[in-house]
């Protein structure tokens, strides 16, 4: 687990940041991995599911196995600020995950993903992977983002109560976590997904809203 307060100054996270250079290279670094001939899927587990941002000619539910997606990366910009952190999603090891696999297109693919790297990869946060994912019988490459512990932005398994605050309270340039955490929630169940975690955090958060709104009785 990393505290909030020794890995929030400004100052380290400019110095993460990735150049123009650094990003192209990354991302031809996870193009070279690709199985030659197989169509382009992008894995989505979060934000990327209702706001995706790319253009894509295909989707599908998909499972993955050996990740699992949790709450474990700080967001200090675009959904907290560095007094108040928040928190987003990513893929940590162990278990399974379900999400929405996207197919891009192959004359498009690389402008399209050239623009993705910018948005999700500029801090070093995530690791890019080629994974198999699951979808009925079919079985075929998916490219995820997976979850850099060694970035300051790493939170580690989190006990309930700290996530829960942070979701709860927390907000930034793109808006609030418990947005974040709501609107994972609807494109999950929008698309049959069910998650367990995600649906007792925001029932959790509903209930802290529900707490705070309430009158006091004195």
């Amino acid at each position: 687990m990393r505290s909030p307060l020794g890995c929030h100054d400004p100052a380290r996270l400019e110095a993460e940041r990735l150049s123009a250079e650094s990003l192209d290279r990354s991302l031809d670094e996870a193009l070279a991995g690709r199985a030659a001939g197989a169509p382009l899927w992008l894995f989505a587990y979060g934000s990327l599911m209702w706001n995706p941002g790319f253009a894509f000619v295909a989707k599908r539910v998909t499972t993955i196995y050996g990740y699992h997606r949790d709450f474990c990366l700080w967001s200090r910009i675009n959904r907290g600020t560095f007094e108040r952190p928040g928190l987003v999603l990513s893929l940590e090891r162990g278990g399974s995950c379900r999400g929405i696999a996207f197919r891009l297109s192959e004359s498009t693919s690389r402008d399209e993903l050239r623009m993705l790297w910018r948005r999700e990869m500029s801090l070093g946060s995530y690791h890019p992977r080629w994974l198999e994912g699951h979808a009925g019988p079919d079985r075929f490459p998916v490219l995820a983002f997976i979850a850099n512990p060694h970035c300051s932005g790493y939170a580690g398994r989190l006990p309930v109560d700290e996530m829960v605050q942070s979701l709860a309270t927390a907000r930034g340039k793109f808006g609030s976590s418990a947005e974040y955490l709501f609107q994972t929630q609807a494109a999950l169940e929008s698309h049959g997904i069910r998650d367990e975690r995600v649906r007792r955090l925001a029932e959790r958060v509903r209930a802290h809203f529900a707490r705070v709104a309430a009158p006091s009785r004195g």
